[in-house]
């Protein structure tokens, strides 16, 4: 089994999750919906994205053991859905209309820059430097943090806050650091990192 076997299954089974926690509560608000059509299309689109462009740091190898683990903890990514939906709780349209435009931003980055990242390293390896990745060097993590940011913002409970900062502290910032590493290797590394931001886009410089 490998890591993307658990990490699709969790996305696929998303919607299901979304909509059975709505049927079993009678939610049918539109703060519910929202977050079906938000959280159920980014795992849609997840199937996609590793259909077409797979990312091969999730196809390392790992035991049953690992994967229950790995699946339990990516089901802390439902809290949002259960909290909103449980809660009976209705998102005020401001931050219905924050939510989902954060989403869309998020998820352009997220996919656009790994389509970018993994059709350009067919070609070529090396620095990827340009595009997306001009003056952030994991602008794809920066996609991520943005949609997940926006599943937060509908429950309106600090929960999967905390979820995502310690996603992004155990897996979002060693893999960061990790890449970083394994491209210090190439000429010119060091004048880009100057130029460009680990997560966040650097302007100056």
């Amino acid at each position: 089994m490998q890591i993307c076997h658990v990490i699709n299954l969790h996305k696929g089974l998303t919607a299901l999750v979304v909509g059975g926690l709505m049927l079993a509560y009678g939610n049918g608000s539109v703060g519910a919906w929202v977050y079906l059509a938000l959280h159920g299309t980014y795992g849609m689109l997840w199937l996609l994205k590793e259909r077409i462009f797979p990312d091969r740091q999730w196809q390392q190898a790992i035991g049953w053991p690992q994967a229950i683990v790995m699946f339990v903890l990516l089901g802390l990514y439902w809290l949002a859905p259960y909290l909103l939906i449980a809660s009976g709780a209705v998102p005020p349209l401001p931050l219905l209309a924050g939510a989902i435009a954060l989403n869309l931003l998020g998820v352009f980055l997220h996919f656009a820059s790994d389509a970018q990242k993994h059709f350009v390293l067919q070609v070529r390896p090396g620095l990827i430097e340009d595009g997306f990745f001009a003056r952030c060097r994991n602008t794809n993590y920066l996609g991520e943090v943005l949609i997940y940011l926006s599943f937060a913002m509908l429950a309106m409970h600090w929960l999967p806050y905390a979820v995502l900062a310690a996603f992004g502290l155990a897996v979002f910032l060693p893999n960061m650091r990790k890449k970083d590493q394994s491209l210090s290797r190439y000429p010119g590394f060091d004048a880009y990192r100057q130029r460009s931001g680990l997560l966040f886009p650097k302007w100056l410089g």
